[in-house]
């Protein structure tokens, strides 16, 4: 049986954009929805498959619009449950630890249309 990884590493900064931008992909580069579509939801697949976590580290950017935060982790949760993605999402925020709570209430929140 091949080893599984505890849980997979997603550094937005490192992975995605050390500017994060707006919401959709028409209002920018760099947005929630970009960001959502080519690497958070490929690996949050692969995490469930693999049923490991996933380590978003959100430091090293130049900060977050609320909107992209929102579009990317509550847009995750239209698509799950939030139950399901807050038990295979953890978060690490160094330089700003409140970003953390901020997420984790876009994730309960979010609505479908």
């Amino acid at each position: 049986m091949p080893h599984v990884a505890e849980h997979i590493i997603i550094g937005i900064a490192e992975h995605f954009a050390n500017t994060p931008g707006s919401r959709n992909i028409d209002e920018g580069s760099y947005s929630g929805e970009e960001f959502l579509n080519t690497t958070l939801l490929p690996k949050f697949k692969q995490a469930i498959e693999d049923k490991c976590t996933i380590l978003i580290d959100l430091d090293n950017t130049e900060g977050y619009a609320t909107s992209f935060l929102e579009e990317a982790f509550g847009g995750l949760s239209r698509m799950y449950s939030a139950k399901i993605v807050l038990s295979t999402l953890e978060f690490k925020s160094l330089d700003e630890p409140l970003l953390v709570k901020e997420i984790i209430t876009y994730i309960k929140e979010a609505k479908t249309n």
